[in-house]
């Protein structure tokens, strides 16, 4: 049981992780145009449930990475942001589900806001999380720059004219694409037709209409220069009208390796009305009669009625009950079936072209199963440009039904009965013999005529019996025919089976004249012909009496058709050039007539065999029979029989290697039997020919101009090869382009496009990648061929040549390579650009006050590339340190980076950099200190793209130093040292007033502190104001020369944090503190004893806010000492009316002005004294007793004015 829960256990982990959910979409970068329509899928894989799983589809734009903006979702109709909402309300944008756990997202017009980083997330169906629930891809979204132009036009043309159309395909698309362009021909609403197309990968094809005359050259595509596209067809049919328009497709590779058609363009169409020539034709069968006897001969004569026959090319076939009997192509060479040929070979059939216009089949000896439908069928045939035909219209007219009768048993000549009774007595026979034939020597084969001429001296008596008798050179006698005396017709017994086919005839061709006729002699037919002539009259008794009989003779002698029979085989060009024509003659000696069948064969050794086999046949009835291994003669080969001769001619045009080896005429001599056999006289076989057909001598000629090419990377190398010259303006060419470098022994193979426009990458291509960078091009000249190299890499340096082989059409359509030649090298160096960048080497001295800000400016005045990235850093020199520390730097993707230096220095929250123009650099310090002074300088790193997309530093440079001095501010501060002396009585207040004439910076702030100056035990009391001048001036001299004897007694501090130091003892309780203005504080005694007489200071010191947000103490300065008097309350009236300049002038200018004289006399008096008092009096000579108290009630107790506040820094 415990193994079976740990079984269970591991199937439950290993379930879990077979279940981690995967979220795949399409993947990116994809490049897609504008206004096209795009698709990205999205799957998920590895959730339990449910089957069908929910999408929902975000963006992140470029313009905010962070944010995502919704788009579209399967199971939530509010799920699109307010910009996607009406698009995907009108279907613009829309999620087709393709399977449950996967989905299509529609973009059907796309846009450039459209380009961002694209989400496909699914939301978790599970009982919980475990996988990625997401994935992205990005979109980027380019201009449709791809144009399609070409003229509108209406033309007009012929049947058979050529045409020509141009378009012009261009685009501006910075990434790489492929074009591919197709011709299309639109007929009203029908479907169009593809004419011809060029495929991405440079691969001519057309669709099935047009495919046979694209493959036999009548429609072409030609690339010109690099935009233009030529199609052109060479012979117009009525077929070809309609508008013909181009249509090109802009494709682009996705990181998956599949092509993507990004765009696609049509042109305007040009509108092409094809007008029929008259080509029309009729065809009528003719034949004598319907009905024939079996033996009889038959011919069908098929007449073609049409224009220009002799310009046009008809082919015919024949037909008997529907089954093909015999074809003949434009070449008049027939081809029979199996059954006829057999027929055909016997002799007794016959198919011919008797004139261009009429074609018979002749048919010598019928049979009763020939009877039947008779027909021939013209079709005519166009020739191309290749010479190949193609099959157009074809006719046939009614069929023609014949009948054939067997031949009856019995053939006699009737010869008319006279019955007459003679007198008794009269038996003597008055006749004579003579024997005449048409010749006394005859040719084997050629027909006898003997003639038997009975001549009377009266009129028959009787009835004659005639027999013919030949005696040979043997004397041997033997009867040939007889004719007895009823009219019946006997055969000798050698001659009965000849007399039954017709070969022996005799006949009474008038009553006294009786002829013999032997067809088709033979040899053994020779000899001495005897006409045996018997008179018979009746007798008495009605029994017939010979009454006389007569001989006569000839002698005929008949030549054997074997005597003398030879035969030899000439011709004039025993070696031949591709394409030319030779002739062979086949001459047969002696010269028969025509009706001596003789059949010739050519018999052929191709080069390199051993055996003979037959070519073809002119057969004895003069028919043709090719032989089994012919087929590549057939059409280029036509055979000919002289009419005066048997002479045979072989003609062969065309030639190729096929036809060259061992040529051999053998030809047979025939003769036809009597009953329709045929006998092998004789056979004879002629000398060898050989025939040498030869390739044509190569003119080939490649540019072998060495050239030396020196760019810069990530620019096009452009390669040419040169074809000077050529053997024919039919050449085409197969060009291998091949790179040496000088590390290898050989040159690798880069690309090679064959001769029919194929490409094929070489090894070193697919080792480098270079397949996407390959541009090759064949220029509208068609001897100049470009292999571009897209994005130049340094690695691509070498030496560059073609290799070319020129390749020709043999005659029977087969490419074969004529000759090979190898161009001049280019060597090509690649380099790196050089570097430009140059950055500003001014030198400069800055000094700058403490909290202020510095700017340090790195200025770019010219770079390497405009598409470089520069990583700029600066760096500092600081004193005393020789090594220099990194201030910042800002990367080639525009981040910004603290160095080591910003750390120490707490650089990272006062740094501030500015780019206000391309190449201009500055960083700004703020808030700078002591600690920030230093040399300062920056580096700039200049990084180009490699072609293969990867950054490299091309270049660095340093700009000029700039000392940068940073100083606290220089001490300013100034406290008021005219301060006038005050007498108070007691228990009144007195003033303390510390003003600050100017300040250091008006961000310092200031520690205040009041003291009391007592002179230590020992010494005068310095502070208090003497009544004599000069000695005052005594113990000033005398304090210069020895120790300050003064002890200072503080009364209050306020430190710059305005924080209260505890008050001095004598007057704690009785001290208000004021603070005026920023710069005016007073301190006010209160309460005030003789005891608190004396001198009084203020001092300030000045303290600043470092950039390190901590305070420090810039400078001090202390007041000039301020001389205080308590009057004790037993002062006399004089002193108390002197120390109140109120009371003064009330008592004695304004009461009495009577008395003003006195009061000058009591002026003058104290003269001396005022002047001695003048340090004690208030600014401007005016006494302490006119400053008027301000108008601020604090307690004594209350220390804190109500504008202070308890921070450094806070009193203004």
């Amino acid at each position: 049981m415990k193994c079976f829960f740990s079984v269970l256990s591991c199937l439950a982990v290993l379930g879990a992780v077979a279940a981690q959910r995967q979220v795949a979409v399409q993947e990116g970068p994809l490049y897609r145009t504008e206004g096209s329509h795009i698709t990205i899928w999205c799957n998920v894989s590895g959730y339990q449930v449910p089957s069908e799983q929910n999408f929902q589809w975000s963006i992140y734009l470029p313009s905010a990475p962070e944010r995502e903006v919704q788009i579209v979702s399967t199971m939530d109709s509010s799920f699109p942001y307010a910009i996607y909402t009406q698009r995907v309300r009108s279907g613009k944008i829309y999620v087709e589900r393709v399977q449950e756990n996967s989905a299509l997202l529609h973009i059907t017009d796309l846009q450039a806001r459209d380009a961002g980083e694209y989400e496909c997330h699914t939301p978790n169906t599970d009982k919980q999380y475990f996988g990625s629930y997401s994935a992205k891809m990005n979109l980027v979204v380019i201009p449709d720059s791809l144009q399609t132009t070409a003229v509108p036009q209406t033309l007009h043309k012929v049947e058979q004219d050529p045409l020509e159309l141009t378009c012009e395909v261009a685009t501006e698309t910075l990434q790489h694409s492929h074009l591919s362009v197709a011709w299309l021909r639109q007929r009203g609403s029908e479907k169009p037709v593809e004419v011809i197309s060029l495929s991405r990968d440079f691969v001519l094809q057309s669709s099935s209409d047009y495919a046979q005359r694209q493959s036999l050259g009548e429609v072409r595509l030609d690339k010109l220069g690099s935009s233009t596209f030529r199609l052109t067809v060479f012979h117009l049919q009525p077929s070809d009208q309609g508008e013909f328009y181009c249509e090109a497709t802009e494709w682009i590779q996705d990181p998956d390796g599949s092509w993507y058609p990004m765009t696609q363009k049509r042109s305007e169409g040009a509108v092409v009305n094809v007008q029929p020539t008259d080509k029309e034709f009729t065809v009528r069968l003719e034949t004598d009669k319907r009905l024939y006897t079996v033996g009889e001969p038959v011919e069908f004569r098929c007449i073609l009625e049409a224009q220009s026959i002799p310009d046009r090319y008809f082919a015919v076939s024949w037909a008997f009950n529907s089954s093909l009997i015999a074809s003949m192509g434009p070449n008049a060479v027939p081809v029979l079936n199996s059954e006829f040929s057999h027929r055909e070979a016997r002799g007794q059939l016959k198919v011919a072209k008797e004139s261009d216009s009429v074609f018979v089949l002749k048919i010598y000896h019928l049979r009763q199963e020939d009877s039947g439908k008779y027909n021939c069928r013209v079709t005519e045939r166009e020739k191309t440009v290749t010479g190949e035909f193609i099959d157009k219209e074809s006719k046939r007219p009614k069929n023609i039904p014949i009948i054939v009768l067997p031949i009856t048993d019995n053939w006699v000549v009737k010869v008319p009965q006279h019955h007459q009774i003679l007198p008794p007595g009269h038996l003597e026979s008055s006749i004579s013999v003579e024997v005449a034939s048409n010749a006394s020597i005859v040719l084997e084969g050629e027909n006898l005529h003997l003639s038997c001429s009975i001549r009377t001296a009266g009129r028959p008596l009787g009835r004659f019996s005639v027999m013919w008798q030949l005696v040979d050179r043997q004397n041997r006698r033997s009867n040939i025919m007889w004719l007895d005396r009823d009219g019946t017709v006997q055969h000798g017994a050698s001659y009965w089976e000849r007399s039954s086919f017709g070969g022996v005839q005799m006949e009474q061709v008038q009553p006294n004249s009786f002829s013999l006729g032997i067809f088709n002699s033979r040899k053994e037919d020779e000899g001495q012909y005897e006409c045996h002539v018997t008179e018979w009259v009746r007798a008495v008794d009605g029994e017939w009496q010979v009454v006389g009989e007569r001989r006569a003779s000839t002698l005929i002698s008949i030549t054997a058709l074997e005597t003398g029979f030879a035969v030899t085989a000439i011709s004039r060009t025993p070696g031949v050039t591709y394409s030319d024509s030779f002739d062979l003659q086949c001459i047969i000696k002696p010269h028969y007539p025509s009706w001596v069948p003789v059949a010739v064969t050519w018999r052929f050794q191709p080069v390199g065999t051993v055996e003979f086999h037959d070519l073809v046949t002119f057969t004895r009835d003069g028919g043709v029979q090719w032989g089994d291994r012919s087929s590549s003669f057939r059409t280029r080969t036509a055979i000919e029989k002289a009419e005066s001769s048997n002479n045979v001619r072989l003609s062969i045009s065309r030639a190729s290697d096929t036809e060259a080896g061992k040529y051999q005429c053998v030809a047979e001599l025939w003769r036809r039997n009597y009953n329709n056999s045929w006998t092998r006289l004789a056979e004879r076989t002629s000398n060898l020919l050989e025939i040498r057909v030869l390739q044509p001598v190569t003119k080939l000629q490649v540019s072998k101009s060495k050239r030396t090419l020196t760019l810069v990377e990530n620019r096009p190398i452009q390669l040419n090869c040169s074809v000077k010259s050529q053997t024919s303006q039919n050449s085409h060419f197969a060009v291998l382009w091949y790179v040496h470098k000088p590390s290898d022994a050989d040159g690798k193979l880069i690309l090679k496009t064959t001769h029919n426009s194929a490409f094929e990458y070489g090894t070193y291509a697919e080792e480098e990648g270079l397949r996407a960078r390959l541009q090759f091009e064949r220029h509208v000249s068609g001897g100049l061929f470009s292999l571009t190299v897209q994005r130049a890499e340094v690695s691509d340096s070498g030496s560059y040549y073609c290799h070319v082989e020129e390749w020709l059409l043999s005659p029977n359509y087969a490419w074969y390579k004529l000759a090979e030649e190898v161009s001049g090298r280019t060597e090509v160096t690649v380099k790196q650009p050089d570097s430009r960048l140059k950055l500003s080497q001014a030198q400069g001295n800055l000094s700058v006050l403490e909290t202020r800000q510095v700017q340090l400016e790195c200025m770019v005045l010219n770079r390497t590339s405009a598409a470089s990235q520069l990583l700029v850093e600066w760096f500092v020199w600081k004193p005393n340190h020789p090594e220099r520390e990194t201030v910042a730097r800002l990367s080639r993707d525009a981040t910004f980076h603290y160095g080591e230096q910003a750390a120490k220095n707490n650089l990272k929250g006062r740094l501030h950099l500015e780019s206000p123009s391309p190449g201009v650099y500055r960083l700004f310090i703020q808030n700078v200190a002591v600690q920030d002074s230093g040399t300062y300088s920056c580096r700039v790193e200049e990084w180009l793209p490699s072609p293969s997309g990867t950054w490299y530093k091309r270049a660095e440079d340093t700009a000029g130093q700039m000392a940068v001095r940073v100083v606290r501010p220089d001490a300013a501060l100034q406290v008021d040292t005219v301060v006038p002396n005050a007498t108070v009585s007691e228990k009144a207040a007195f003033q303390l007033d510390c003003s600050i004439v100017s300040r250091s910076s008006q961000d310092s702030c200031f520690a205040v502190a009041w003291y009391s100056l007592r002179t230590k035990a020992g010494g005068r009391r310095g502070s208090l104001v003497l009544e004599d001048g000069e000695e005052e001036e005594e113990e000033e001299e005398e304090g210069e020369e020895e120790e300050d004897p003064t002890e200072r007694m503080a009364l209050l501090s306020v430190g710059p944090d305005a924080v209260f130091g505890p008050e001095g003892s004598p007057w704690e309780g009785r001290l208000r503190f004021q603070r005026l203005s920023p710069l005016l504080y007073r301190l006010t005694v209160l309460q005030a004893s003789p005891q608190d007489t004396g001198n009084y200071s203020c001092r300030v010191e000045e303290w600043l806010l470092s950039p390190q947000k901590e305070w420090y103490r810039l400078t001090e300065e202390e007041s000039a000492p301020i001389g205080i008097r308590v009057l004790d309350t037993s002062s006399t009236l004089q002193s108390i009316i002197c120390s109140n300049d109120a009371l003064f002038y009330f008592v004695f200018f304004y009461p009495f002005p009577i008395f003003g004289i006195l009061i000058i006399t009591i002026l003058l008096v104290r003269f001396k004294s005022r002047n001695s008092s003048k340090n004690s009096e208030g600014k401007n000579g005016v006494p302490l007793l006119w400053i008027k108290e301000p108008h601020l009630n604090y307690s004594p107790t209350c220390l804190e004015p109500p504008v202070l506040s308890i921070h450094p820094g806070a009193i203004d």
